[in-house]
């Protein structure tokens, strides 16, 4: 079979097309005929080898993948021919991938292939930050930092279906189209051209704060975050992409009786067994309906897996890569 492997650690433009045996299931995983392969951030950074996971030379990027089972163990609720998507962690860029059963999920068949592969990273990450680190409710207010980014607009999505509101944090107006496109109500820019920064703007169109804070960035805007809080309100930690990692003085959370909450769901996910298909049951129905769908902003053949992975090393991404290893 056709795979895009790693051979040494120099980035996306290092990485190469090579023909490889396929791999065998074991006797807890799926083999899966891989049509669409996403492309998320820890891609980029194993092909640097700047992810907490690192895995032997040589090895096949791409961590989440949709297509058709070829095989199934008995007693795992799956069939030949079964659609599926899958978090096989390493292996998504081939045309033949192996996953573990409860990694491996149900499909709808209103749901193409390319959003399948967009949905189990990103999306049950929205689910782990909102619905159970969150306790989002309906009728609440969610402000979403990185809202143009992939995780950005699951949460987006996902707060939307869940009866929220959203006010969407973004870098240029461009990306404040995109974050409206994914059910934003309201799209405000980190920094204004006259000075005026997300905290005004958000209490400017909503009064007493934000219940909820999606926070992927980190950074200097962090103790603005804080302050964009109501009473009781949630700031949810999710990662630092802006590489620094803040401080918080902990008397701003006395005086407000607000929280910081750390939301890791990598760390959730792994270590409880069968989590993920919980959450995928809990997902289905708006993913089947529509509501939790990833716009699909590029898609390449497998020949191009570089440049698929080069995309998010130049953070011009405003929805989701597609590879497609059959082509």
């Amino acid at each position: 079979m056709r795979a895009v492997q790693v051979s040494k650690l120099e980035g996306p433009d290092a990485v190469e097309v090579v023909e490889l045996d396929e791999p065998v299931a074991g006797p807890e995983q799926v083999l899966i005929d891989v049509e669409s392969a996403g492309v998320v951030f820890p891609d980029l950074l194993l092909s640097r080898g700047e992810y907490q996971m690192r895995p032997e030379l040589p090895f096949v990027l791409g961590s989440e993948v949709a297509g058709t089972i070829r095989t199934a163990p008995e007693g795992s609720g799956f069939s030949p021919g079964d659609r599926v998507a899958a978090m096989c962690v390493l292996g998504g860029f081939a045309q033949v991938v192996v996953a573990a059963v409860d990694q491996t999920f149900p499909l709808p068949d209103e749901v193409s292939f390319d959003v399948g592969a967009g949905l189990p990273m990103n999306y049950l990450t929205a689910h782990f930050v909102l619905g159970q680190r969150g306790r989002l409710a309906a009728g609440e207010t969610v402000l979403v930092h990185g809202a143009a980014g992939g995780v950005g607009i699951a949460c987006i999505q996902f707060a939307k279906a869940r009866g929220a509101t959203v006010v969407a944090v973004v870098s240029t107006e461009g990306k404040a189209e995109v974050a409206r496109a994914a059910g934003a109500d309201h799209a405000v820019l980190v920094a204004d051209a006259d000075g005026t920064g997300f905290k005004d703007a958000t209490l400017a169109l909503v009064e007493g704060g934000v219940d909820v804070v999606v926070d992927p960035v980190g950074g200097d805007r962090f103790t603005d975050s804080l302050r964009s809080l109501r009473r009781g309100g949630r700031l949810l930690v999710v990662g630092f992409t802006a590489g620094e990692i803040p401080t918080v003085k902990v008397n701003r959370l006395l005086l407000r009786n607000t929280e910081v909450i750390g939301a890791a769901w990598g760390e959730w996910a792994w270590g409880t067994p069968g989590f993920m298909r919980g959450q995928w049951e809990e997902i289905v129905d708006d993913v089947a309906a529509g509501r939790l769908a990833p716009p699909i902003s590029a898609t390449y053949p497998l020949a191009q897996a570089a440049a698929a992975v080069g995309e998010l090393a130049e953070r011009r991404v405003t929805g989701k890569v597609v590879v497609h290893p059959s082509r």
